[in-house]
Protein backbone atom coordinates (compact mmCIF):
# COMPACT_ATOMS: atom_id res chain seq x y z
CA UNK A 1 0.00 0.00 0.00
CA UNK A 2 1.28 3.72 -1.07
CA UNK A 3 1.88 5.46 1.89
CA UNK A 4 0.30 9.14 1.50
CA UNK A 5 2.77 11.69 2.72
CA UNK A 6 1.23 14.22 4.63
CA UNK A 7 1.87 18.19 4.27
CA UNK A 8 2.10 19.98 7.15
CA UNK A 9 -0.11 22.58 8.04
CA UNK A 10 1.01 25.94 7.26
CA UNK A 11 1.54 28.63 10.03
CA UNK A 12 -0.21 31.50 10.74
CA UNK A 13 2.67 34.95 10.47
CA UNK A 14 4.16 35.60 13.23
CA UNK A 15 3.28 39.54 14.18
CA UNK A 16 6.66 41.75 13.62
CA UNK A 17 5.24 44.46 16.08
CA UNK A 18 7.07 47.00 14.81
CA UNK A 19 6.28 46.60 11.05
CA UNK A 20 2.47 45.57 12.23
CA UNK A 21 1.92 49.33 13.81
CA UNK A 22 3.97 50.94 11.05
CA UNK A 23 1.05 49.12 8.98
CA UNK A 24 -1.30 50.41 11.33
CA UNK A 25 -0.74 53.84 10.83
CA UNK A 26 -0.29 54.23 7.36
CA UNK A 27 -4.14 52.83 7.48
CA UNK A 28 -5.27 55.03 10.57
CA UNK A 29 -3.25 57.80 8.72
CA UNK A 30 -5.72 57.67 5.22
CA UNK A 31 -8.77 55.92 6.62
CA UNK A 32 -9.38 57.83 9.63
CA UNK A 33 -10.30 55.81 13.09
CA UNK A 34 -13.53 54.21 11.95
CA UNK A 35 -12.50 54.26 8.91
CA UNK A 36 -9.56 51.41 9.39
CA UNK A 37 -11.75 48.33 10.64
CA UNK A 38 -10.01 45.06 12.46
CA UNK A 39 -10.20 43.22 9.15
CA UNK A 40 -8.74 46.16 7.31
CA UNK A 41 -5.62 46.26 9.80
CA UNK A 42 -5.59 42.01 9.75
CA UNK A 43 -5.37 42.02 6.20
CA UNK A 44 -2.80 43.97 5.54
CA UNK A 45 -1.04 42.77 8.27
CA UNK A 46 -1.16 39.16 7.14
CA UNK A 47 -2.24 37.92 10.52
CA UNK A 48 -4.99 36.65 12.60
CA UNK A 49 -7.43 39.06 15.06
CA UNK A 50 -6.13 36.93 18.14
CA UNK A 51 -2.60 38.20 17.12
CA UNK A 52 -3.37 41.19 16.88
CA UNK A 53 -5.18 41.80 20.05
CA UNK A 54 -2.33 39.51 22.07
CA UNK A 55 0.19 42.22 20.76
CA UNK A 56 -1.95 45.65 21.09
CA UNK A 57 -5.32 44.69 23.56
CA UNK A 58 -7.66 46.77 21.22
CA UNK A 59 -8.04 48.85 18.55
CA UNK A 60 -8.14 51.57 20.42
CA UNK A 61 -4.59 50.71 21.78
CA UNK A 62 -3.83 50.34 18.36
CA UNK A 63 -4.60 53.69 17.59
CA UNK A 64 -3.12 55.82 20.54
CA UNK A 65 0.38 53.72 19.63
CA UNK A 66 0.24 54.48 16.13
CA UNK A 67 -0.23 58.23 17.30
CA UNK A 68 2.62 58.19 19.07
CA UNK A 69 4.71 56.47 16.62
CA UNK A 70 3.31 59.23 13.94
CA UNK A 71 4.28 62.35 16.73
CA UNK A 72 7.77 60.97 16.35
CA UNK A 73 8.28 60.36 12.62
CA UNK A 74 5.82 61.98 10.55
CA UNK A 75 4.41 64.77 12.61
CA UNK A 76 7.55 65.56 14.43
CA UNK A 77 8.63 68.45 12.36
CA UNK A 78 6.29 70.68 14.74
CA UNK A 79 8.41 69.66 18.00
CA UNK A 80 12.07 69.89 16.20
CA UNK A 81 11.54 73.47 14.72
CA UNK A 82 10.25 74.91 17.84
CA UNK A 83 13.39 73.04 19.74
CA UNK A 84 15.72 74.14 16.90
CA UNK A 85 14.88 77.67 15.13
CA UNK A 86 17.00 80.19 16.54
CA UNK A 87 14.00 82.64 15.90
CA UNK A 88 9.97 81.81 16.87
CA UNK A 89 9.38 83.15 13.24
CA UNK A 90 12.41 81.08 11.71
CA UNK A 91 10.42 78.02 13.49
CA UNK A 92 7.24 79.29 12.02
CA UNK A 93 8.52 79.11 8.33
CA UNK A 94 9.75 75.70 8.72
CA UNK A 95 7.04 74.56 10.03
CA UNK A 96 4.60 75.41 7.25
CA UNK A 97 7.05 74.40 5.05
CA UNK A 98 7.61 71.04 6.30
CA UNK A 99 3.88 70.67 6.56
CA UNK A 100 3.34 71.03 3.11
CA UNK A 101 5.55 68.43 2.12
CA UNK A 102 4.60 65.81 4.57
CA UNK A 103 0.99 66.84 3.70
CA UNK A 104 1.12 66.62 0.53
CA UNK A 105 3.30 63.74 -0.15
CA UNK A 106 2.47 60.31 -1.49
CA UNK A 107 -0.10 59.51 -4.87
CA UNK A 108 -2.68 60.12 -2.30
CA UNK A 109 -2.18 63.46 -0.11
CA UNK A 110 -2.94 62.44 3.46
CA UNK A 111 -2.91 65.73 5.63
CA UNK A 112 -2.47 65.66 9.66
CA UNK A 113 -2.97 62.69 11.04
CA UNK A 114 -4.31 64.49 14.21
CA UNK A 115 -5.76 66.92 12.32
CA UNK A 116 -8.31 64.66 10.39
CA UNK A 117 -8.25 60.93 12.19
CA UNK A 118 -11.21 61.53 14.34
CA UNK A 119 -13.10 64.65 14.19
CA UNK A 120 -16.21 63.75 14.62
CA UNK A 121 -17.10 59.48 16.18
CA UNK A 122 -19.61 57.72 17.44
CA UNK A 123 -20.44 57.87 20.90
CA UNK A 124 -18.35 54.76 22.00
CA UNK A 125 -15.47 56.31 20.47
CA UNK A 126 -15.78 59.38 22.27
CA UNK A 127 -12.27 58.77 24.17
CA UNK A 128 -10.45 58.42 20.83
CA UNK A 129 -11.56 62.29 19.61
CA UNK A 130 -10.81 63.13 23.36
CA UNK A 131 -7.24 61.40 22.84
CA UNK A 132 -6.89 63.35 19.73
CA UNK A 133 -8.21 66.37 20.82
CA UNK A 134 -5.81 66.28 23.52
CA UNK A 135 -3.03 66.29 21.66
CA UNK A 136 -3.94 68.74 19.65
CA UNK A 137 -3.97 71.08 22.23
CA UNK A 138 -0.87 70.15 23.42
CA UNK A 139 1.22 70.90 20.21
CA UNK A 140 -0.73 74.18 20.62
CA UNK A 141 0.68 74.88 24.08
CA UNK A 142 4.27 74.27 22.65
CA UNK A 143 3.80 76.78 20.07
CA UNK A 144 2.34 79.41 22.58
CA UNK A 145 5.39 78.45 24.64
CA UNK A 146 8.01 79.51 22.42
CA UNK A 147 6.13 82.64 21.62
CA UNK A 148 5.99 83.38 25.10
CA UNK A 149 10.16 83.31 25.04
CA UNK A 150 10.02 85.14 22.25
CA UNK A 151 8.44 88.03 24.02
CA UNK A 152 11.12 87.66 26.49
CA UNK A 153 13.84 87.83 24.10
CA UNK A 154 12.49 90.68 22.47
CA UNK A 155 11.67 88.63 19.13
CA UNK A 156 7.91 90.18 19.55
CA UNK A 157 6.24 92.95 21.11
CA UNK A 158 5.32 92.89 24.91
CA UNK A 159 2.00 93.30 23.76
CA UNK A 160 1.88 90.31 21.73
CA UNK A 161 -1.44 87.85 22.20
CA UNK A 162 0.75 84.78 22.09
CA UNK A 163 -2.34 82.39 22.80
CA UNK A 164 -4.10 83.85 19.97
CA UNK A 165 -0.97 83.81 17.37
CA UNK A 166 -0.53 79.96 18.58
CA UNK A 167 -3.81 79.23 17.81
CA UNK A 168 -3.40 81.11 14.54
CA UNK A 169 -0.63 79.28 13.23
CA UNK A 170 -1.75 76.16 14.07
CA UNK A 171 -5.73 76.61 12.70
CA UNK A 172 -3.35 77.21 9.46
CA UNK A 173 -1.63 74.08 9.54
CA UNK A 174 -4.51 71.75 10.61
CA UNK A 175 -5.79 74.17 7.23
CA UNK A 176 -3.45 72.92 5.08
CA UNK A 177 -3.82 69.67 6.00
CA UNK A 178 -7.58 69.68 5.11
CA UNK A 179 -6.66 71.45 1.78
CA UNK A 180 -4.35 68.41 1.13
CA UNK A 181 -6.59 66.00 1.58
CA UNK A 182 -9.25 67.55 -0.30
CA UNK A 183 -6.46 67.88 -3.55
CA UNK A 184 -5.08 71.00 -3.33
CA UNK A 185 -2.09 71.27 -5.14
CA UNK A 186 1.53 71.81 -3.13
CA UNK A 187 1.72 75.07 -5.39
CA UNK A 188 -1.80 76.35 -3.40
CA UNK A 189 -0.45 75.36 -0.31
CA UNK A 190 2.67 76.91 -0.48
CA UNK A 191 0.95 80.08 -1.12
CA UNK A 192 -1.18 79.61 1.57
CA UNK A 193 1.90 79.53 4.02
CA UNK A 194 3.65 82.24 2.37
CA UNK A 195 0.37 84.34 3.02
CA UNK A 196 0.25 83.00 6.70
CA UNK A 197 3.95 84.04 7.15
CA UNK A 198 3.69 87.46 6.23
CA UNK A 199 0.73 87.89 9.07
CA UNK A 200 3.49 87.82 11.33
CA UNK A 201 3.45 90.78 13.89
CA UNK A 202 6.08 93.28 12.46
CA UNK A 203 6.94 91.01 9.74
CA UNK A 204 7.88 93.88 6.66
CA UNK A 205 5.54 94.48 4.11
CA UNK A 206 6.32 92.32 0.99
CA UNK A 207 8.85 89.96 2.98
Amino acid sequence: MKSTERRPRGRPRALDRDEALETALQLFWRHGYEGTSIADLTAAMGVTPPSLYTAFGSKERLYQEALDRYGMSYGSFVALALAEEPTARQAIERILREAVAVYSEGPAPRGCMLASGAVTCAPEHAPVVADLSRRRLATIAGIRTRFDRAVVEGELAPATDTEALAAFYAAIVQGLSIQARDGAGREVLEAIAATALRAWPGAAAGR
